[in-house]
């Protein structure tokens, strides 16, 4: 069967699960969303500049969230690949990443990149293998990229060099991870962010690095925009993501499968104050079902936040990507942030709802 035709059964495969999830209420949290009938307004929000966007106040902060840092910090990215296969949630340590990008892999399973910079959780997890997709951004990100094997063409992309530094569990590092007893293989590999900087050290890895930097807005700033209270992102029967915003914490709620989305470790619920979703490329390489991702776009996406959203392009610039708005990059409330990289086929509203 050639990869064109394999593709489009993917993407009917993906539509059929979407008319599926659309009529079981019990299953996702915007059973009865509907799409926008209009994009949102094209004027820059009020006390926003949008052509170089700031940071709040005068003192330090995290390059990738935004938030008061009690000292400079030039500590290198470090980034997971971690597993979202039914049997390994609730995932341990997602809540602690500054950002988080969530990406389809072979089968219709969701993988998460996850970004720390900020914080260093003690367990994060289950950690499984990398694609060249991610190999490419974990080296617009400068990091040391943690992971459990992978394709043959992402693992010769880390071994023939780039920016990425490779935590490999199987070939390079693992003494930095350690099985999980009341989980079964594969949904059982952990690590923490100390861990990971030790193995880095004595590896010789550079410790320091430059992360990608972001306008931030202050949280006072309003965003114009239609409402979005709740999204429905499809990736495929067995992923739905949602997001359910709270306005009195300001966060979209993550939910997955229709559940919310929790912690392993702490048992609360994961958030986000921006949730971005592009759509992206998808093509099938092999028989495996392996895909590429055009992860560099430019496309077209959705940027909610504060119960808002906006209709944008995006673009992978400077390492990662970011949303546009009549040419000039959108700015970030300070906090947490999430990218789903959805397909664009059909279309990309194939594969969102919102209201």
């Amino acid at each position: 069967m050639g990869s064109k035709t394999v593709m489009m059964l993917l993407i009917a495969t993906v539509v059929i699960n979407i008319t599926a999830c659309n009529n079981n209420a019990a299953t996702s949290p915007a059973a009865h969303i509907q799409s926008p009938a209009k994009p949102a307004p094209e004027a820059d929000p009020p006390g926003v500049s949008m052509a170089e966007g700031f940071r709040p106040g005068s003192g330090l902060t995290a390059p990738l969230t935004g938030l008061p840092e009690t000292r400079e910090n030039s500590d290198r990215v470090i980034a997971v690949m971690v597993n979202n296969h039914s049997k390994a949630r609730p995932q341990s340590g997602l809540d602690k990443a500054d950002m988080v990008y969530e990406l389809l892999e072979e089968g219709l399973i969701t993988r998460f990149m996850a970004f720390y910079q900020s914080e260093a959780p003690r367990v994060v997890g289950p950690v499984r293998s990398v694609r060249p997709y991610n190999v490419d951004i974990s080296n617009g990100f400068d990091a040391i990229i943690s992971h459990a094997g992978g394709s043959v063409e992402a693992l010769g992309m880390l071994r023939s060099g780039g920016r990425s530094s490779d935590m490999d569990e199987i070939y390079s590092y693992p003494k930095a991870y350690w099985r999980d007893s009341s989980r079964k293989a594969p949904h059982n590999l952990y690590t923490s962010v100390e861990k990971l900087r030790r193995g880095a050290l004595k590896k010789g890895y550079k410790l320091d690095g430059t992360a990608p930097a972001f306008p931030f807005m202050n949280e006072t700033d309003q965003v114009q925009g239609q409402t979005a209270s709740t999204i429905t992102v499809h990736y495929s029967k067995q992923n739905t993501a949602g997001y359910v915003y709270d306005p009195e914490k300001k966060l979209y709620m993550r939910w997955t499968a229709g559940k919310p989305h929790l912690d392993r470790e702490t048992g609360k619920q994961l958030s986000a104050v921006n949730v971005l979703v592009v759509g992206a490329q998808h093509r099938i390489i092999d028989s495996e079902g392996r895909l590429e991702i055009d992860i560099n776009g430019p496309g077209d996406g959705y940027l909610f936040q504060h119960g808002k959203v906006m209709k944008i392009t995006w673009e992978r610039r400077d390492g990662a990507i970011r949303a546009y708005r009549s040419g000039k990059e959108m700015p970030l409330y300070p906090g947490h942030t999430w990218v789903n990289v959805v397909p664009n086929q059909p279309t990309l509203t194939a594969h969102l709802l919102f209201h």
